[in-house]
């Protein structure tokens, strides 16, 4: 058996985060009594991308990016609530949303046991947690790195760093790390020197990046192992 442990991304890997966010931004919009319509959650969801990409690079911090997003938000939509506040209240409502894609219980289930599971993520502790004890999968994970927690995020080589240490530092020919993203799941493990499995369930290309695989959907990680 090639690989002893399987490095898992979260978000857009086995939750479907794209839910959960819209959930967590409606649901916040109503508890202060903003008007909220579809087109302000796509608003948010580019913003909130680009504020995750800049914390990819360095650029920005977790503390940040947390309320910066909704800075920008409002100040392009001309509403005024408290920012704090309703960063707050998003983060918690996000807590909530435990929406894993189709298969993704199943397939962890069943690989429990055969090969070591970890779950390395760039995200905010005390969102991370609440949703990985309520999706049931918490029990499946040997380590569980959450970048909140290590200061920096992927693609950054300190947070895999973490990561080995958590998993007793096996070699890395035997650790394969499986996510959506490239600049920080696949551009992080081609970093660190491990094996890659690229989730690309909208059919994108990997502009150079030289990826160990690529599934085009979650089921297919089976027939790779």
């Amino acid at each position: 058996m090639r690989y002893q442990w399987l490095l898992f991304d979260a978000d857009g890997t086995l939750f479907d985060y794209d839910a959960a966010e819209m959930a967590a931004i409606a649901e916040s919009f109503a508890r202060h009594d903003l008007d909220y319509q579809p087109a302000v959650g796509d608003h948010y969801r580019a913003i909130n991308h680009q504020f995750w990409q800049r914390f990819e690079q360095g650029e920005v911090a977790l503390a940040e990016l947390r309320v910066g997003r909704f800075q920008s938000l409002f100040a392009e939509l001309g509403l005024t609530p408290d920012v704090e506040t309703f960063a707050n209240t998003y983060l918690t409502q996000l807590a909530a949303q435990s929406h894993l894609f189709v298969g993704a219980a199943s397939l962890i289930q069943s690989l429990h046991g055969r090969y070591r599971l970890a779950l390395i993520t760039n995200g905010l502790a005390d969102v991370q947690y609440p949703r990985l004890e309520r999706s049931g999968l918490r029990p499946y994970f040997d380590a569980v790195i959450v970048s909140d927690e290590v200061g920096v995020g992927k693609p950054d080589p300190a947070i895999f760093d973490v990561a080995f240490a958590h998993m007793g530092h096996p070699a890395k020919e035997t650790v394969l790390i499986i996510g959506d993203s490239l600049t920080s799941d696949m551009q992080g493990g081609v970093n660190y020197g491990i094996d890659t499995c690229w989730l690309n369930q909208a059919g994108k290309t990997a502009n150079g990046l030289p990826l160990t695989y690529e599934i085009k959907q979650l089921a297919d990680l089976e027939a790779i192992l």
